[in-house]
């Protein structure tokens, strides 16, 4: 049985490692967040009704077309936000899922994260959040900024049970902000609509002088069965929703981040070892991953 799960898992990697033009070296792979999440992820893939392609038409998802009829609505809820401040880096400790991006200038406001709304979401943008409330497919949706001179590396999003949808408000509408997936690029546009699969590898950067603001969703990915659709859900309503972040004391804060907080000294550590000895850093790093490869062999 060890060796049945051992062979899925190392199948799965080298599908997920493989999948696409563009690639992470194999040891950046092997450590990325989407190596632990990849049976999970190759179970969707091999269910999902829609081929794997890096863009996909937002024309197949008819039930998001509201958030486009009311894009100037939606622009106009997200520029009072930025206004008064509320488009904002979280601290570095409560926000695992992005906790990356901070340092870059990337700054967002949630609406609502795999379960209900948040509070402050309610209270400073009602008409955004009604309207993503009532599209049952959207699991996650935020308001996103990107700042003249801000980037987001080449990275892979772990979870395969979403799309990312992007609908531009208030942009340059320049091709010098833009984001690249799996090679290929799409500037933003107001009142334009775009949708891909962010588990390919991609990147964004604003090298404008203006800023660049959205609305970032997370759809749910169509699956062929009913049964697959259920497992998606219970995957999301269970895991993905624990790693939910607040937008300030009157949000909830999931399991995960609470979690996060705790050990996040320890990938200080980390950071603070890999500048001075990277080496070691590696040497560590590779040892507490082979520990943990032993206990699984040995129980």
């Amino acid at each position: 049985m060890k060796l049945i799960i051992a062979a899925i898992y190392v199948v799965s990697i080298a599908y997920v490692h493989l999948r696409g033009r563009v690639r992470h070296k194999l040891g950046r792979q092997l450590s990325d967040h989407s190596t632990f999440l990849a049976p999970v992820n190759c179970f969707l893939y091999l269910f999902s009704k829609i081929p794997g392609k890096p863009f996909l038409s937002p024309a197949q998802f008819p039930d998001l077309s509201p958030l486009q009829a009311h894009w100037e609505e939606i622009r106009a809820e997200g520029q009072n936000l930025l206004r008064a401040g509320e488009i904002k880096r979280s601290n570095q400790y409560d926000d695992v899922g992005f906790n990356s991006f901070f340092k870059s200038g990337w700054k967002r406001f949630y609406l609502k994260w795999y379960g209900d709304s948040h509070p402050s979401a309610m209270k400073l943008c009602p008409r955004t959040t009604e309207l993503v409330q009532s599209i049952g497919s959207i699991k996650a949706a935020m308001f996103a900024e990107l700042p003249p001179g801000s980037k987001l590396v080449r990275h892979r999003d772990p979870y395969a049970g979403s799309y990312r949808y992007h609908l531009g408000l208030d942009t340059p509408n320049d091709a010098g902000c833009h984001i690249n997936v799996d090679g290929q690029d799409y500037h933003w546009r107001d009142g334009e609509a775009v949708m891909f699969d962010e588990t390919f590898i991609h990147y964004a950067e604003n090298t404008t002088d203006q800023n660049r603001l959205i609305l970032f969703c997370d759809v749910e990915r169509p699956l062929k069965y009913r049964w697959a659709e259920a497992c998606n859900r219970w995957f999301s309503r269970n895991v993905m929703s624990a790693a939910g972040a607040p937008n300030d004391a009157g949000d909830r804060t999931g399991g995960i981040n609470r979690l996060f907080t705790k050990i996040y000294k320890v990938r200080l550590r980390g950071k603070e070892l890999k500048k001075r000895n990277r080496t070691r850093y590696y040497l560590e790093k590779w040892a507490i991953f082979g520990g943990l490869l032993a206990v699984f062999v040995l129980i």
